[in-house]
Parts: C-alpha cells; structure tokens; sequence
C-alpha cells in the first residue's frame, strides 16, 4: 500500500505556473492522497475550482475535502437570486476505495497583526485498507509560529490517541438503522507541519530519543516515518524557497508522514520525489506493507 502527501501550494509550480495536470502526475499512482493547500475561488490562482479540477484529473479516486474557512469574494445578486462566491482554503483526502466516514478538525489559532494568519485544519478519513481499518489524517499546521504549532499539536494528539472514546465523526447510527463503524487504533497523519525535526512541537507528538535505547515505541506518541526507516538528510527536503530555489539553506523539510505504533512494523520504505516542480513542495511517498 503506498501514500503521498503533498502540499500543492494552490497549483502553483516553481515556475510559477498553475498546473493541475502535473500535480495529479506526482501522486498518480498511491492508494491514498493527502493533499494541503487546496483552494476555490483565490485571487492568486485564477479564482480556480481545485476540488473540481483535481477530481476530474483523478476520476478513478474517491474523494473529500474540507475547507478551513469561506471568506466572500464577490457574493451578489444576478436575476434576482443570490450568488454565493466564496474562497476557500483546505485539505483533501483521496482514496482508490470509498472513504466511510470524514470529518474536518479545525485547529486552535490566534489572530495575528502584521502577518497572514488562517483557521488551520486535518481532514479525518477513515478508509478500509489491505491491514484493516486505518485513520488518515491531510493535516496543515500554522507557519508562523512554534508556540501556535504546539498547541495545534497538542490539539490534533488527543484526536489521534482518543478516537475510540470520542467516536470519531459519527457513532450510535444503530438508532437509524445504519451498521456502527470500526474505532480503530491505527492512524496515518500526513502534510505539511511546517516544524523542524526535534523542535518542542515536533516532540509534543513524536516523543524524545533516549540517550541509550533511542526512539521509544509507544501508544502515547506517532511514529515518525523517516526516522523509523532511517531515512534521513537531504533524502528529506520536502521544501524549496521558491524565491530561491538554488539556495540549499533554504531546503526544509518539513512535511512528514506519522503513523501510529500499531503501524511502524507495517512500515517499509519512504521517500521524496525530488523532481516535482509543481508545487514549493515535494510529495512525500511511504510504503506500507
């Protein structure tokens, strides 16, 4: 089972260039898609459809999306019916089969001055997969601020670890005569976290190295990945300055991919695609099996 994530910058390449096509290329291909910084209606792609657009690019996909906020842009009244126009900014999910159940977690902010800040979400699919029923998380933490991340971490923890107890998106449907869902344990969180490996927000998440023994294993904290697979450097940039793509001190990474500990033993391989331009991004793929 493969799974890309890839924060799509609203369809705009290093080159500066609105492209779909290439986009959808980049991520052909894996069982399941998170994507970040899917948009309707902004200013600065062209006011395009993205959700539309990516679907009929991967029409062979199911698919959901959540918007984090709808801000108007140019709401009006034509032949006497009111026309909703709104820009929206989130994550998709998307699955080669049916996602049962999706829900839009909407993170803790703050209201910013001086510096762009935005209602931040992860879009919850739960999908039936060759190891079972499995959680996914599309997930976009702030980029301004290390203290806003944490709590959005802290936030989204206790969503992962408390699924079970808290019944997820929807429970009790036995009292319409629908068959109750799996709650189950294993989660794959994945998108652009815009943290560096070892800050205070990442380890609010993925737990501190032992001195001695190394990474615990443990239900309380996600499995990072790459460190799991021991995958590391520049093997890892999943992020170029696209005001300066050359310039290697500005390579981050800082998209990831999360699992939980019921799934690192079910891990096998991840990497980066470091030829994608479609994006100041780079797809993240990892391999379970």
């Amino acid at each position: 089972m493969k799974l890309v994530t890839y924060n799509i910058q609203y369809g705009i390449g290093l080159d500066g260039r609105y492209d779909v096509g290439r986009i959808a290329d980049a991520v052909r291909g894996a069982d399941v898609i998170a994507l970040q910084e899917v948009t309707r209606n902004n200013p600065r792609n062209g006011s395009r459809d993205m959700v539309a657009e990516i679907g009929e690019a991967l029409p062979d996909y199911f698919a959901v999306y959540g918007s984090n906020f709808e801000a108007n842009i140019g709401s009006r009244i034509e032949d006497g019916r009111a026309i909703t126009t709104t820009f929206q900014l989130g994550n998709m999910v998307l699955s080669k089969t049916p996602i049962h159940l999706s829900r839009n977690l909407l993170l803790p902010r703050s209201r910013s001055f001086e510096m762009m800040n935005f209602q931040r979400g992860a879009l919850e699919a739960l999908i039936e997969t060759p190891l079972g029923f499995i959680r996914f998380y599309s997930i976009h933490l702030d980029h301004r601020s290390p203290v806003e991340r944490a709590s959005q971490i802290q936030f989204l923890r206790r969503r992962l670890l408390n699924y079970a107890l808290e019944g997820g998106a929807l429970s009790g449907v036995a009292e319409i005569g629908l068959p109750e869902l799996p709650h189950p344990e294993a989660f794959v969180g994945m998108g652009d976290f815009n943290m560096l490996a070892g800050s205070p927000e990442y380890v609010e998440l993925a737990g501190r190295p032992d001195h001695e023994f190394g990474m615990p294993l443990t239900a309380d904290f996600a499995v990072d990945a790459a460190l799991r697979l021991d995958v590391a450097g520049d093997d890892l940039v999943s992020w170029v300055d696209p005001k300066d793509p050359t310039n290697a001190s500005r390579h981050k990474r800082i998209d990831y991919v999360f699992t939980s500990a019921s799934l690192a033993r079910s891990l096998k391989r991840l990497w980066v695609d470091r030829q994608s331009v479609g994006s100041d991004h780079r797809p993240v793929w990892v391999e379970l099996g």
